[in-house]
């Protein structure tokens, strides 16, 4: 199996697969109110939805650098602010989760096989994630992925007890 397969099958499991940890970041996400996704429970220093737009904007990252730029912070900013309550925009961004991930499936399976081993452009610096190589960065991310949602579904379990 090519590195690109092994990524993409791996992404696909945790997205919206049945992945052996528990439920999907999709099947999580889709059960969120957009009230529930503004709510910040005591203690919490971010909300549902900014927690999504910060899985959003290290997606967006990630595929910048495959695409070879310089690696730096995500261009919307590492935790972007997610404004005030709004129905309409809790679905826009649970829609910019899943289109943003279908183009980084898209990405991950057109990936040369031998740029897989190269690092990422930048110099090395251990809380931007460079110096890695671009299989670890994809792998990071999907890593990244689950960390998240797992902390969403506690938020949610926080929120609706």
């Amino acid at each position: 199996m090519t590195t690109s397969q092994k990524l993409f099958n791996e992404l696909e499991s945790v997205l919206s697969g049945e992945p052996w940890y528990g439920p999907s970041v999709y099947s999580i996400v889709d059960g969120i109110s957009f009230e529930a996704a503004y709510e910040k429970p005591a203690g919490s220093i971010h909300n549902i939805a900014g927690i999504i737009l910060h899985m959003v904007g290290w997606t967006e990252e990630v595929m910048d650098r495959m695409n070879g730029m310089e690696a730096q912070l995500p261009v919307r900013g590492d935790w972007p602010e997610p404004g005030q309550p709004d129905e309409q925009k809790w679905k826009w961004i649970v829609e910019d989760l899943k289109l943003v991930n279908v183009n980084l499936a898209g990405f991950i399976q057109n990936f040369p096989e031998e740029k897989w081993i190269e690092p990422v452009t930048g110099k090395l610096d251990r809380e931007l994630g460079t110096g890695e190589t671009y299989e670890h960065q994809a792998s990071g991310l999907i890593q990244h992925h689950i960390y998240h949602s797992a902390q969403i579904a506690l938020l949610n379990r926080m929120i609706n007890g």
